[in-house]
């Protein structure tokens, strides 16, 4: 069995997820998102992401943890707000020893629809049938979270028993 703790960085919203894998089927433990109040100043949300992430990995245990790379599109700002919080929650994996891995939007859209470009609705879809939730993560910072946990997940680990899930999902 081995537990990843995927995140997806913000500092308004935090995205995390955690993925047990067991024997070639994967499943959610846990699963949601760090809300930071709007107008705290930035050490305070960082402060904030940090101090709540500590609690989920000594509560959580992962072997690994994943993180979305930081996309520079078109605001500069905004993407240097994502690397503060990539920052706190790398801070946080060091001090638990926990080792971090990084991939980009694609690979993890890749991994998880079989389509680089998806859509947040295709990969909040997919991300609930991979891991046979009832329904799709509500929030997409959430189902983002546990699609880079799967993408690691499926990496790491020489069975892909969900491929079959997968196929099926897309078919249907």
């Amino acid at each position: 069995m081995i537990v990843v703790m995927g995140i997806d960085p913000g500092v308004a919203s935090t995205g995390f997820g955690v993925v047990r894998v067991v024997g070639g089927q994967m499943s959610a433990l846990d699963g949601g998102v760090i809300e930071a109040q709007a107008g705290e100043p930035i050490e305070t949300r960082l402060a904030l992401i940090h101090q709540e992430l500590a609690k989920l990995m000594t509560w959580h245990q992962p072997v690994a943890l994943a993180l979305e790379s930081v996309y520079f599109g078109k605001n500069v700002r905004s993407a240097i707000a994502v690397g503060q919080a990539r920052g706190v929650v790398l801070l946080a994996a060091g001090q638990r020893r926990v080792p971090c891995f990084d991939y980009t939007p694609q690979a993890v859209k890749m991994s998880v629809c079989g389509n680089g470009a998806a859509l947040k609705p295709e990969v909040q879809r997919m991300v609930g049938m991979l891991l046979g939730l009832p329904q799709p993560p509500e929030s997409d910072h959430a189902a983002d979270a546990l699609a880079v946990a799967i993408c690691h997940a499926a990496h790491t680990r020489p069975s892909h028993a969900f491929d079959e899930r997968a196929r099926e999902a897309q078919v249907g």
